[in-house]
């Protein structure tokens, strides 16, 4: 047997054998598995996706007959109950761009959403600002999705670069059609002035 077989020979015997040292030493100094992970879900969590059907960021866009964009978000969100009831959100926003300039924002706790109806109601902690750096609050406001138009049937309160204004309903529409859009405020309206504001 030559040089060349002898060495063939012996790699045949010592390849293995080291391939399966290697394998033994990487089993032993490898972690152990924790076989009683938990899983990463609260149970609140799992009863509430096994209970119905459930949609993770589900978002609604479009574009008004006056080139206004809107969008509408929310984190979770599932369909109604019954026909006409409208889907239930979780953390609705709403972005709304205007075609004249400016921009609203709105959010809340929660909501629902009627496609069929073409509106939007959101509810809980509502905030709607503007871009010209007014912020109104109030617990629910109702609006529309192929317009720039909504109304708070309740009080609400804004603060802006006059003060601040309470009033027990707000409107947000245009006049006329291609009218820049407005925030109206009826019933009981008080403003309170601050004039260091206008100031700065």
């Amino acid at each position: 047997m030559d040089r060349y077989s002898r060495t063939v020979a012996y790699l045949k015997v010592l390849l293995p054998l080291t391939a399966l040292a290697l394998l033994s030493t990487l089993f032993l100094i490898s972690r152990g598995i924790d076989t009683e992970a938990v899983i990463p879900f609260a149970q609140k969590e799992i009863e509430e996706r096994m209970r119905g059907q459930q949609v993770t960021a589900p978002f609604f866009s479009g574009t008004t007959s006056q080139g206004d964009q809107i969008m509408v978000t929310a984190s979770t969100a599932r369909p109604g109950s019954s026909s006409g009831s409208g889907a239930t959100a979780n953390d609705l926003q709403a972005e709304i761009r205007m075609a004249t300039g400016g921009q609203m924002t709105l959010a809340s706790e929660s909501g629902s959403v009627y496609p069929d109806q073409d509106r939007a109601l959101f509810k809980g902690n509502v905030i709607l600002t503007s871009s010209d750096g007014l912020v109104v609050e109030t617990e629910e406001l109702e609006s529309a999705l192929s317009a720039v138009s909504a109304e708070s049937p309740g009080p609400v309160r804004a603060t802006g670069p006059l003060g601040v204004l309470t009033a027990g309903q707000m409107l947000v529409r245009a006049e006329s059609e291609g009218a820049p859009v407005q925030l109206l405020f009826k019933n009981r309206v008080k403003l309170v002035y601050d004039p260091s504001k206008t100031e700065r």
